[in-house]
Formats: structure tokens, C-alpha cells, sequence
């Protein structure tokens, strides 16, 4: 029994050592009603300090009790800019300049909205639906009652050549081929219509895939196998449907959770993606996709997180990263405060 002690003790104070320091967040938004889960951040162009951040309350599975919440650059909920009466919102994502008709264009947000099996697509930040009440997906599934139908993860990928932009979709459970549905968004005299274009993507078969992030200029698309790494693919589905590489596993305590993406000029910049249990962020190097360092941002359960690297005005004059805290709300950090360059 002396001995267990003893060896409970080294090792209790081995962890403490190896324990990381936390980069306190510069601030907290105000409280959720239900499940906070994932952010994204609009940039104002035309003025940056009135960007905003949108993020997601999950609810009821069944009950129009969630939303996507709006929050400026203080963490205060703008009331006017949330979308609620959703059911179970659950990932959302941002893209600039989507193509309305010959003469306009718009920024545009995007998220799934599970309990009705769908996507939603608003404009920013007039918060008008461009979508009819929403696309749904995964509707060749033969069961529409399983999870294979509940979409989940969502990213916007804008094609840099052709202008093309695409809502890539997860969902709460898939086949081990094909799990995730890329869907063209077109917009005609009829209104703005979400097309099919792909099935693509591995999947372990452990546990679940909710995380995409799209690199743009650079043409990837990552998601976040769970249990077992990081899957890279080409995001422009001409290129094909084979995977580029999976890679990251081994250092995650557990769940691989929300993924980010920080871009600089020539390619330089971060892959940073949620170590759920361990309350931790891993970063990989945007180019190699070799690990980096792994930080302590003072989070809880990270599900998701997002990542801009240009300047939010005074607040933010070096970019911001947001990131879920599963006490319902966000952290926001400073860029620099992460000493990423």
C-alpha cells in the first residue's frame, strides 16, 4: 500500500510539472441559454471593429428552443443579429462575396440545423435567409430516421479560380466511405439553390466526424476523424475525391474536436485543432502539417473554434481566435497573446 502511495504521489506531481500554463482569454461572452458549440467571425471590411462573431446553441433535439447567437467584439450579444427558434443548430461558418446576381454579391452565413435536417444560408449582416427556409441534405439516405441523415459539421469553401463557392456537410454518423456531401450554392433569378456535386471521405468508424475547415487559398479541406486523426483532401471536387494524407492522432489525449485555420501570406500560418478532454489546442504547421506546440487557453470541452489573422481595429489590431468553453459561452483571444509569429 506504501509503495502505491509513493509511486501515486511521483506521478501526481510529474503531471503537475508536465501541465501547461494557461493563456487567460482576453474576454468572455455573456452566458448562452442551452449548449454553446461552434463560433465563426465575420469581418467587417469596411470597418473591422464591427465585425462579429456568431456561435452556436445547440437545445432540444426536437424543440425550436436554439439558435445562432451574435455577439460583437466586447462578447455582448446583439440581439438583433441572432437567429433563434432553430432546432439544434449545430456548426457554422462564414464566406465572403457569394455571387446573388450579375450586379450584387454578399457575405454569407452558414450552419446546419440538425433537428430539421438541413442547412441554413443567411446574408451578413442584414441577417436576411437566402434559402427558402433551408436545403436539406443527405436525402438519398434510405433511413431518414438515423443519424446518417443528421448533419453536423459544416464549412464554405470559395474557389479563388472560379468564384465557385460549396457548403462541405458532416453528419452524426456515415459509412466509412463517402461520409461527408459537398453541395454547390448557386444562385439564379429563382433564388439561391444548394446542388449536390460529391460524396467523399474516409471514416474510421469510431466515434464521430463534426469538424471541417476549409484553407481557400491553399485548396484543402480538413475534418477531424475522432478517434483517430486528421483527414486532408482537395476541396475543389475536380481534383478528385482521394486523400491527401490523415495526420495528428498521436497527440490527442482523446476526442479530436474543433479545427481552425490560421492563414499568412505564402502559405505560412496554422492548423489548430481542439484536444477535447485534455482542455488543450494542438497546432500543426499550415504547409508540412507537422506538430508545433500544444497550448492551454483556459477552455473546457472544446468543441469548436475559429481564427482570423488580420486586423479587428483596436480591439484585435493582430486577428482574434475564438474558441467554445462548455460553461455556454466563448473565449477570445487576442492573436498575439497565442505568439504565433
Amino acid at each position: 500500500m506504501k509503495k502505491l502511495l509513493i509511486l501515486s504521489c511521483i506521478l501526481a506531481l510529474f503531471s503537475c510539472r508536465e501541465q501547461l500554463p494557461e493563456i487567460a482569454p482576453t474576454l468572455k461572452t455573456e452566458k448562452l441559454p442551452n449548449d454553446s458549440d461552434d463560433p465563426a467571425i465575420w469581418v467587417n471590411k469596411a470597418n473591422p471593429e464591427e465585425s462579429i462573431v456568431f456561435g452556436t446553441d445547440k437545445g432540444d433535439k426536437k424543440i425550436a428552443n436554439s439558435g445562432v447567437y451574435a455577439f460583437d467584439l466586447d462578447g455582448k450579444l446583439i440581439e438583433e443579429k441572432s437567429i433563434t427558434k432553430l432546432i439544434r443548430p449545430n456548426n457554422v461558418d462564414v464566406e465572403y462575396d457569394f455571387k446573388l446576381n450579375d450586379s450584387t454579391k454578399a457575405d454569407i452565413l452558414v450552419f446546419t440545423e440538425r433537428g430539421r435536417k438541413q442547412i441554413r444560408v443567411f446574408s451578413v449582416p442584414d441577417m436576411k435567409p437566402l434559402d427558402n427556409g433551408g436545403f436539406k441534405v443527405f436525402e438519398d439516405e434510405t433511413d431518414a430516421d438515423s443519424e446518417f441523415t443528421q448533419p453536423m459539421g459544416v464549412s464554405v469553401y470559395r474557389n479563388p479560380e472560379s468564384g465557385k463557392v460549396y457548403a462541405i456537410v458532416g453528419r452524426k454518423n456515415g459509412p466509412t466511405e463517402g461520409y461527408l456531401y459537398q453541395y454547390e450554392l448557386l444562385s439564379d433569378a429563382t433564388g439561391v439553390h444548394a446542388n449536390l456535386v460529391r460524396k467523399f471521405g474516409k471514416f474510421s468508424g469510431q466515434k464521430e466526424i463534426e469538424a471541417i475547415a476549409v484553407d481557400d487559398a491553399l485548396g484543402y479541406v480538413y475534418y477531424c476523424d475522432e478517434g483517430v486523426g486528421i483527414h486532408k483532401y482537395y476541396a475543389d471536387p475536380e481534383k478528385g475525391n482521394e486523400e491527401i494524407s490523415m495526420f495528428g492522432g498521436e497527440y490527442f489525449k482523446d476526442d479530436i474536436e474543433g479545427i481552425a485555420i490560421a492563414t499568412y501570406e505564402d502559405g505560412e500560418g496554422y492548423v489548430i485543432v481542439s484536444d477535447q478532454q485534455d482542455h488543450t489546442f494542438n497546432f500543426f504547421d499550415r504547409k508540412t502539417n507537422t506538430f508545433i506546440k500544444k497550448l492551454n487557453l483556459g477552455t473546457l470541452e472544446t468543441d469548436g473554434c475559429e481564427v482570423v489573422t488580420e486586423s479587428l481595429g483596436s480591439k484585435f489590431p493582430n486577428g482574434l481566435f475564438v474558441s467554445m468553453n462548455d460553461e455556454k459561452d466563448f473565449f477570445y483571444h487576442a492573436l498575439d497573446s497565442l505568439q504565433l509569429k
